[in-house]
């Protein structure tokens, strides 16, 4: 079977496990709206990918609220870390029924072996979920602009919470915007998941940085 997340760790407040020598404690936190003037919603590392693909699941348009999942993680020898776990744009505020890898055309997860996925590469440590039309803009500015924009002077942007939440409206006229999070232990490729509810409507999307274990 292609990899799956643990959803009942990784979404499931006040979730504990231990990986190796360190705990860790899942909290979820509100990350702000994402508007999406078109509905197809763009998984990439906006830093250097503004140009990936959209889903081939798409919603209305409109505005979603976007959780971020944090864990707190405690070291044996000491000191606490704080790494994003999961983003994750809510549809639909409901329970999920059964959960689908977000593919982009041309993509067959048929042809994955086991414990694979597909995912976007992630070369600056940075994750979102956006609008394929917000991201356009994005592609159109240059390096200069996009390290003013969404990296802060002392590397600490977002200090609230979510470790390197930025939001930033990029399309006054439609408020379309690129929010973004420091992406679980840093640069690597990630998989975003379609959770559906019982009626096999969309209920929401979440990316996976890959630091709750899908086991043990």
């Amino acid at each position: 079977m292609p990899y799956t997340p643990d959803f009942a760790r990784l979404l499931t407040p006040g979730a504990r496990f231990v990986d190796g020598t360190s705990e860790h404690v899942l909290e979820a936190y509100p990350a702000g709206e994402v508007v999406l003037p078109t509905g197809h919603l763009v998984g990439c590392d906006p830093l250097v990918c503004p140009e990936s693909d959209p889903y081939t699941v798409s919603v209305a348009p409109g505005r979603y609220p976007a959780r971020a999942w944090v864990s707190s993680v405690r070291h044996d020898g000491g000191g606490t870390d704080r790494r994003v776990a999961a983003l994750e744009v809510v549809v639909r505020d409901e329970p999920v029924a059964q959960w689908e890898m977000a593919v982009v055309d041309g993509q067959d997860v048929g042809a994955l072996g086991p414990d694979d996925f597909f995912g976007y590469g992630v070369d600056a440590g940075t994750g979102t979920l956006a609008d394929r039309d917000a991201l356009a803009v994005v592609e159109g500015w240059d390096h200069d602009r996009i390290e003013e924009v969404f990296l802060a002077e002392d590397g600490e942007p977002g200090r609230g919470p979510v470790p390197g939440l930025v939001d930033v409206v990029v399309d006054e006229a439609t408020g379309a915007n690129v929010l973004t999070v420091w992406s679980g232990w840093g640069d690597g490729c990630y998989g975003t998941w379609v959770g559906r509810g019982a009626d096999g409507r969309v209920a929401r999307f979440v990316t996976d940085f890959m630091v709750v274990p899908a086991e043990g």
